[in-house]
């Protein structure tokens, strides 16, 4: 019986200690996936990193109030391979960022596409339905 029991017991830590981390990434559930939202905004600080690299930028409104914003794009492996590097932005850089919303209302934005000063674009495709 005690033999039983230890082998429950270490099925069951084995079990939490797989499934933590599935359960630990919030996936895009977080997002308004059924709309583009676009924001013309200043880098103020570019993390390449993972999980997720993330760009933050000030939005000036109409009445020239800044909001701070986060947008999150895939990992440092996945934009690496999109041609990104540590250097891609600049703080003072005007991007326009184009993506879905948070459902919550805060600033953070999952990034769909970013467009650079001189035109130039990058899609972020995560093999996944988007508005359009």
């Amino acid at each position: 019986m005690k033999t039983r029991t230890s082998i429950l017991l270490a099925l069951a830590a084995a079990l939490l200690t797989v499934s933590a981390p599935i359960s630990a990434h919030h996936g895009a559930s977080v997002y308004d996936s059924k709309k583009l939202t676009t924001l013309k905004g200043t880098v103020t600080d570019f993390q390449f990193m993972n999980p997720h690299t993330e760009i933050l930028f000030d939005v000036t409104d109409a009445n020239g109030k800044i909001d701070k914003w986060t947008g999150e794009a895939p990992s440092l492996t996945t934009m690496s391979r999109a041609g990104w590097n540590k250097n891609m932005f600049k703080p003072g850089d005007q991007i326009t960022f184009i993506g879905n919303l948070a459902k919550s209302g805060s600033h953070i934005m999952r990034l769909r596409k970013v467009v650079f000063p001189n035109g130039k674009e990058t899609v972020m495709d995560r093999g996944e339905d988007y508005a359009e």
